[in-house]
Formats: C-alpha cells, sequence, structure tokens
C-alpha cells in the first residue's frame, strides 16, 4: 500500500489589531500610539540631557579630575557594550522588518538575540561595577579610591553611577518589553498589518542604545 502523506498542518492564523473604543480606526490608532511614543521618547531625552549638562558643567570645573577618572575606566568594556548595544539595535530592527513581511516567527527569534545582547551588556556593567567597588569606587560619602583622592574624582564617578545606573534600568525595562514581544511574536499576535506594539518598542530600545552612545565618550574617551 502506498504511504499515506503527512497532513499539511496549518499555520496559526494572525491575531487582528485590536481596535480600542475611543478611536474610529486602526489608522488613528496607530497614529496616536506613534505620537505617544515619540512624546514619550522626548521626556527622556529630557531627562539624560539634564545629566549630561550636569556633566559639561562639573567637567568645567573639575577638567584635570575628570581626565584622571575617566582614564582609570575600563575602555575595552565600555567600547565592548557599546558594539553590544549597537549590534541589538540591528536585530531589533530586523525584527521589526520581519514582522512587516509577515514572518513573526523569525522577528521573535531576532528579539530573542537582541534579549541574549542586551543581558551580555547588564554583566559586563556589573563586572565593571564590581571592580570598582573593590576598589573602594562608591558614589557620594562611599567614596574611599586611595588613588584618585581628589574632590572632582569623586564628583565624576557619583556621575558615572548615577548615569550608567539610570541607563541600566532603562535596559532592563527594555528587556521586559523585548520578551514581551517575542513571545507575542511566537504565539503569532503581530505581523503584516499588525505590527505597531514591534514598533513602538523598537523605538524604545533603540534610544536606550543612543543614550549609551552619548555616556560611551564622556565617561570612558574623553581623557585627553
Amino acid at each position: 500500500m502506498p504511504e499515506s502523506q503527512p497532513t499539511p498542518v496549518e499555520p496559526q492564523p494572525l491575531a487582528p489589531a485590536r481596535l480600542a473604543m475611543q478611536f474610529e480606526d486602526l489608522e488613528k490608532q496607530t497614529h496616536a500610539a506613534h505620537f505617544g511614543m515619540w512624546i514619550f521618547l522626548a521626556s527622556e531625552v529630557l531627562l539624560f540631557g539634564g545629566l549630561f549638562g550636569l556633566y559639561a558643567a562639573y567637567r568645567a570645573v573639575f577638567g584635570a579630575d575628570f581626565m584622571a577618572a575617566i582614564a582609570h575606566n575600563n575602555a575595552v568594556i565600555g567600547t565592548a557594550n557599546t558594539a553590544i548595544l549597537l549590534t541589538s539595535s540591528l536585530l531589533v530592527a530586523m525584527s521589526v522588518y520581519a514582522v512587516r513581511l509577515d514572518q513573526p516567527a523569525r522577528a521573535g527569534r531576532f528579539l530573542l538575540g537582541a534579549i541574549a545582547l542586551g543581558l551580555a551588556f547588564l554583566a559586563l556593567k556589573s563586572v565593571e561595577y564590581a571592580a570598582h567597588f573593590r576598589e573602594g569606587i562608591f558614589p557620594g560619602a562611599g567614596y574611599r579610591f586611595e588613588e584618585l583622592p581628589q574632590a572632582g574624582a569623586k564628583v565624576f564617578f557619583t556621575l558615572y553611577y548615577l548615569t550608567t545606573g539610570l541607563h541600566a534600568i532603562h535596559v532592563t525595562a527594555g528587556l521586559v518589553v523585548l520578551g514581551w514581544l517575542a513571545w507575542g511574536c511566537f504565539r503569532r499576535r503581530y505581523g503584516a498589518g499588525n505590527e505597531t506594539h514591534v514598533e513602538l518598542g523598537g523605538l524604545y530600545w533603540h534610544l536606550v542604545d543612543v543614550i549609551w552612545i552619548f555616556l560611551w565618550p564622556m565617561l570612558y574617551l574623553m581623557h585627553r
């Protein structure tokens, strides 16, 4: 008897986009979602912009101390983390493209790759923090690094912990968002015609990466 052919498995249908009651149609809902995200991102830029301004003001006062403190930071780790985040941004962009092509499973795999890189970023940052703690480099009144006892170095490392710690919180929040999006992609909640959530999550992750691009030279490279 001829062998029976296996019955092809029908792909799971894409979950339709949900229209909230306050919107007339999906186009207006999508426009409002993107506009709201850009407003949120602008508020984040204002937050970090204030910290960058504070850094610039203190550097103008303690220029030599800041340069000595920057030279002490591990530029290899800082540069490696920059490459890690830039690569993760590429994977997130590829996930958005895959969703628009109605390939949510592929998009989910890209998001998992970005999550792995984000975790690697936090792991390297933890290694760097641990090295500083062993040397007595703590923020504020806890600072007791004998190699750089100057007041300016203490100010620099306090700003270092403030900016990188706040950024790490944003990275952690971004990883939660990416994980939720990856889960949705594997369950075919997102696809062509229903990609708004993936796009908005991608925008947030790109902001996290852009902020680090500014922190990288400020905290690791500007020692000359």
